[in-house]
């Protein structure tokens, strides 16, 4: 009687098992990924995906184009930490030295 009973509450639609239901993850704990940050979390973290999988990213913040690399993933969701910016945050710094460089060579004429 208990066994059909267990059974039935590990089954799901279509024989699936519950924990089988969400299928093969697009990510893998330990690896890196380029991922463009898109919404925040009720927490402060960034929001990214990876075909429709949520990843929250650790101080991500919106529109930041950067490489994460994954340190858990869940059924739902993963949680990563960025590596290193990709996008605007290097082209600021950039832009930022060389007017800096600008600035001084001016002051010394």
């Amino acid at each position: 009687m208990w066994n059909k009973y267990l059974t039935r509450l590990t089954m799901s639609y279509n024989g699936f098992k519950t924990n089988d239901m969400f299928g093969p993850k697009p990510v893998e704990v330990g690896k890196e990924y380029d991922v463009q940050i898109t919404e925040l979390s009720r927490k402060g973290d960034g929001i990214a995906r990876i075909q429709r999988f949520v990843i929250f990213v650790k101080n991500g913040k919106v529109g930041q184009n950067t490489k994460i690399k994954v340190l858990q993933v869940g059924n739902r969701f993963a949680t990563a930490e960025i590596v290193s910016d990709a996008g605007s945050t290097q082209t600021e710094n950039a832009s930022a030295s060389s007017d800096a460089s600008s600035d001084a060579s001016a002051n010394a004429e």
